[in-house]
């Protein structure tokens, strides 16, 4: 069980490691933006500004493509598991973020609004599910060696977590 427990924590790290990243756009990388103030990178009305957000999430896929080609070499990917390994990291693309209308979100009643976040969840939940049941597909099709890499590289992306070094971590 403790086992079954590592295995299920293990692929739900790297299925949410940013393995939103792996969404591998054709844009070329935007310039390095100076780092601003905290208040500096929202608009007037608390919006990020959109050039910002750009930078930070070539940043991101940049660093998560970096980390699957670490992970693919470790592994030793062979020519029959290519199909698979692309099948996984085609699985764990997030889907295109939308952002809430604001405004229609204010003119809801508060049950509106609870129904309306837990639609939300439930769609957040459904694409989880998704990308880990595309990580337990994939880790079926490693050989026991590989397996033990893959359980190994979780738990290494797993204390990484915490230390992002952002430094604007919200604590309750």
């Amino acid at each position: 069980m403790k086992s079954l427990h590592r295995h299920l924590l293990t692929a739900g790290l790297l299925a949410s490691l940013g393995l939103a990243a792996v969404a591998q756009t054709q844009t070329p990388p935007a310039p390095p933006v100076a780092p601003a103030a905290p208040r500096a990178m929202h608009g007037d009305h608390g919006q990020m500004d959109p050039a910002r957000m750009e930078s930070i999430r070539a940043r991101m896929e940049e660093r998560i493509a970096r980390r699957l080609g670490e992970l693919k070499q470790k592994l030793q990917i062979a020519r029959g598991q290519e199909g698979a390994w692309e099948s996984w990291t085609a699985a764990l693309k997030p889907a295109p973020f939308q952002r809430p209308d604001r405004a229609a979100f204010e003119r809801m009643n508060t049950p509106e609004r609870i129904d309306r976040m837990k639609a939300v969840r439930a769609q957040r939940n459904a694409e989880m599910d998704k990308r880990l049941d595309a990580t337990k597909t994939f880790y079926a099709q490693l050989n026991g060696e590989q397996q033990k890499v893959f359980d190994q590289e979780g738990l290494r992306f797993a204390r990484g977590f915490g230390k992002r070094g952002h430094g604007h971590h919200h604590h309750g």
